[in-house]
């Protein structure tokens, strides 16, 4: 009776593309660190650059429009949205960006040639450098060197990370378990409003050099976590060309020993001529791989078009131009993180079920409506002097909220996973690589 039952265990797991084991969670879950990171870092450059004491020391020109127009707006209530419009204090956020489109590149051979694990692993020790050299900063210049290093931690994670979760994870659960890198976005920049929230209450003003040094907790676990994270078995079989060692990795994290229909898949598409690296990216423009190419350039292009890096980074600038003090723009940004991370999760539960493009749809029609309804409340204000009621302050970061929610469950998400499993073997870790690196290009320039 129990080889009976095993073997219907077997069948089922099979059948499904396998089960989620726990060596499967745990792998994922370290390895989804990656996006803790990138989240952290988007959430703790908009709340340091609204904190007076960060901006006194750096850029101190901004500082003093800003404490000039709080004064005005003691006596007048009226509102002014361009006292951010400085050059050096844009170059703190876009240089990130500018890094990780280098790294990409570069992270793109690494995965290839040495594996997933290893890129990983470069992610978080660049990552680690950098938050610690930011939150040490003396000046400008080490400042800028500091988002510089944490580009090439993101940059790598970014490549490296999501294509590591869809290979890991069982065909019926990946939706699923690819989106849990977008949770961990939506975690880490959760995590870095809060942190923000507390440390700007710190009377003596380093509050922000915790904010930035803090980024290195997730970037430690993701470093260590990479020393004990087992490759892949696509990545065994590009790297090594060992089948047999692949194959003990595949019945290990499907947790069934009937994998030989997914070995033999392996193991075609590595040995196809086309599969050799040194036709790299030329592989991506045969007729076959058209659609898919163009949905790897389209995808990650709209889903920064979206406009949610603006919101992502300058939500507590955008606070305090409607109207709120310094506490009150950061609490409202963690309020929206948490409806962010809550909606990614809802996404999680029900990728597999609803399907990618419903969710597509759903969510870029909800933050469509958000963005037109912002909008026109920031004209009508303009049009009566900049000034904004308090209730049309308050309607803002709602219809931030829903904007946020939308794009939680729907283009956040599916703007990794849909690249990643797209593509056939032989071409996904350069398809996932032109994907990051139009996103990265596309929002450096924004910046």
């Amino acid at each position: 009776m129990e080889e009976k039952e095993s073997r219907k265990g077997a069948m089922a797991a099979s059948e499904s593309g396998g089960k989620i084991t726990y060596f499967v969670v745990a792998s994922c879950v370290m390895a989804a660190m990656g996006g803790v990171i990138f989240g952290y870092d988007i959430g703790v450059s908009g709340g340091v650059m609204s904190m007076g004491p960060f901006l006194e020391i750096f850029f101190p020109k901004v500082y003093k429009l800003q404490e000039e127009d709080r004064i005005r707006r003691s006596h007048n209530n009226k509102n002014h949205y361009c006292l951010f419009n400085s050059q050096l204090l844009t170059s703190f956020t876009s240089s990130l960006y500018v890094s990780g489109f280098i790294a990409t590149l570069l992270a793109s051979s690494v995965t290839r040639s040495w594996g997933r694990k290893p890129s990983i692993f470069l992610g978080g020790v660049a990552f680690l450098a950098g938050s610690a050299l930011g939150g040490s900063a003396q000046n400008v210049a080490m400042l800028i060197i500091a988002r510089l290093l944490l580009g090439v931690g993101v940059g790598f994670a970014n490549q490296s990370v999501p294509l590591y979760l869809s290979e890991m994870a069982p065909a019926r659960y990946r939706g699923a378990i690819s989106n849990g890198f977008q949770l961990c976005i939506g975690i880490g920049f959760l995590t870095a409003n809060f942190t923000n929230y507390e440390t700007q209450k710190i009377k003596e003003g380093y509050g922000w050099r915790i904010s930035l040094a803090t980024a290195a907790v997730p970037a430690s676990i993701l470093t260590l976590g990479a020393l004990f994270l087992p490759e892949t078995p696509n990545s065994i079989i590009q790297t090594t060309g060992d089948v047999h060692k692949a194959e003990l990795m595949l019945r290990r994290i499907r947790g069934t020993n009937d994998v030989q229909d997914e070995l033999a898949d392996l193991v075609e598409a590595s040995s196809e001529p086309n599969s050799n690296a040194r036709h790299g990216f030329l592989n991506l423009l045969q007729t076959r791989y058209r659609p898919e190419l163009a949905m790897a350039f389209a995808i990650p292009f709209f889903q920064q078009v979206t406009g949610i890096n603006v919101v992502a980074f300058y939500a507590p600038v955008l606070f305090r131009t409607v109207g709120f003090g310094e506490s009150g723009s950061l609490m409202s940004t963690l309020v929206s993180g948490i409806v962010g991370t809550a909606s990614t999760f809802l996404s999680m539960l029900v990728v597999d079920r609803i399907g990618r493009k419903t969710l597509f749809l759903v969510g870029g029609l909800q933050m469509l409506a958000s963005q037109v309804i912002i909008g026109v409340i920031i004209m009508v204000a303009e049009a009566h002097d900049g000034v904004i009621g308090e209730r049309y302050g308050y309607a803002v970061v709602v219809l931030v909220c829903v904007y946020v929610a939308g794009f939680g469950w729907s283009w956040g998400p599916l703007g990794w996973l849909v690249p990643s499993e797209i593509f056939p073997l032989t071409t996904r870790k350069h398809a996932c690589c032109k994907g990051n690196l139009r996103e990265k290009f596309f929002v450096a320039n924004l910046q």
